[in-house]
C-alpha cells in the first residue's frame, strides 16, 4: 500500500510530535487508511522516536486498531446474552449471507467489514447493530437487510481538509 507522507507528517504534527500522542495518531491513521499500515507504523515510530516494537505493542493491545485493511463501512454485531437471546444470531446471519462474508472478514469489493462482539453495553436496545459508530437498536433480521441495504448504497465520506491562509 502507497501511503501519503504529507497526510502522515499533518497528523503527526497536530500532536506536535509528542511520545504520548501514540494512541492518537494512531486513531487518526487508522480514520485515514481504514486500518494501520506497516508503512503508516514506520513512519509514526520514526517521527515520535518510538521504537517500531512499542508502536505495535500498542496497535495491536487495543481491539479498535486493526492490521488489516477494514472496508469503508465496519458492521458490528453484537452477541451478548441480552442480544443473543432477542435474536442476534440470527441478525448475524442475515448480514452476514448479505455480505458474503464471515466476521473478523472485509468484503471482497473493500466495502465492509462485519465483526462481532460479546457485549457492546447497550442491552436495552438488544439486538444491536453498530454500523460506523452509529447505533441500530432492537434489529430484527427484516431491519438488518435494510441497514446494510442503506449503507450499501451509501458513498463514503470525503474528508474535508482546510487550508490555512497564510
Amino acid at each position: 500500500m502507497k501511503i501519503n507522507a504529507k497526510d502522515l507528517s499533518r497528523i503527526v504534527s497536530k500532536y506536535h510530535d509528542e511520545k504520548s500522542s501514540l494512541i492518537a495518531v494512531l486513531q487518526d491513521v487508522q480514520e485515514e487508511y481504514h486500518w494501520l499500515p506497516p508503512e503508516a507504523l514506520r513512519f509514526v515510530s520514526e517521527k515520535l522516536c518510538i521504537p517500531l516494537i512499542d508502536v505495535y505493542s500498542v496497535a495491536t493491545f487495543y481491539r479498535a486498531f486493526s492490521l488489516t485493511p477494514r472496508g469503508e463501512h465496519v458492521v458490528t454485531v453484537c452477541l451478548g446474552t441480552a442480544c443473543h437471546v432477542r435474536g442476534a444470531p440470527l441478525v448475524l446471519d442475515r448480514i452476514r449471507n448479505r455480505l458474503r462474508v464471515e466476521p473478523g472478514c472485509t468484503t471482497g469489493d473493500g466495502k465492509f467489514t462485519l465483526e462481532s462482539v460479546n457485549c457492546l453495553g447497550a442491552c436495552a436496545l438488544a439486538p444491536i447493530v453498530v454500523v460506523d459508530g452509529k447505533y441500530h437498536g432492537q434489529t430484527t433480521v427484516k431491519k438488518a437487510a435494510q441497514i446494510i441495504e442503506e449503507y450499501h448504497t451509501k458513498r463514503p465520506k470525503k474528508r474535508v481538509t482546510r487550508r490555512r491562509k497564510k
